[in-house]
């Protein structure tokens, strides 16, 4: 009697990537694909429609991105098994993906047998979070969140933005935007505004 393969869904918004993706795991003797999505969304729709035994998602897809489908899926079904697949080992991305519900996350650029090791890992019951992720979300650890105010404020100082423009935008005094940037200068660890500009980017706090 041959074995129950696990069933998988694919949501990446890339159909060449979903194709690869795809035939790899279709080769494995205990794995199948049953369903692809290209956008957050349809990701939701067709989890909720089939239940497959774990959903692969691209961090970046169409209108919700990967963590809010997690997050969508794992309200829907608790005991859903999401592992998110992104290209960025940004500790902000990595966090997110994490507390919206993912067993794991795993970077685009590691080995095919990596990642199928990972998928068996996350229907096994496993947490995935290879050694780099795990620095970067390490690294993380060490830092307050932002309020949503100070992610206002770094916004901008990114976008470039004076103090003095921030305050007329945000109806500030420059004075307390001085003071939201000491605390975020704090939070992040460093020293002035360009510093705090690049850290915020690099871990994917805000956008570039």
């Amino acid at each position: 009697m041959t074995a129950r393969r696990s069933t998988v869904l694919l949501a990446d918004d890339h159909a060449v990537v979903r194709l690869g993706l795809r035939a790899m795991i279709d080769q494995q003797p205990d794995l199948q694909v049953v369903a692809e999505a290209d956008t957050g969304p349809q990701a939701i729709a067709k989890f909720l429609e089939l239940a497959p035994d774990v959903a692969v998602v691209d961090l970046v897809l169409p209108e919700k991105d990967g963590a809010d489908v997690c997050a969508a899926i794992r309200a829907a079904r608790p005991r859903a098994r999401v592992l998110i697949v992104s290209s960025s080992s940004a500790s902000e991305h990595v966090h997110r993906a994490l507390k919206a519900g993912a067993q794991g996350y795993l970077l685009k650029d590691s080995s095919p047998s990596a990642l199928l090791s990972a998928i068996r890992d996350v229907l096994a019951g496993h947490r995935v979070v290879p050694a780099g992720v795990a620095e970067s979300l390490a690294e993380r650890a060490y830092q307050s969140d932002l309020s949503p105010r100070e992610h206002e404020v770094i916004q901008l100082v990114v976008d470039g933005l004076s103090n003095k423009l921030i305050a007329d935008r945000l109806n500030l005094t420059e004075a307390t935007v001085k003071t939201h940037l000491t605390h975020i200068f704090e939070k992040l660890g460093v020293e002035d505004r360009t510093q705090a500009a690049m850290a915020a980017v690099k871990r994917g706090i805000v956008r570039s």
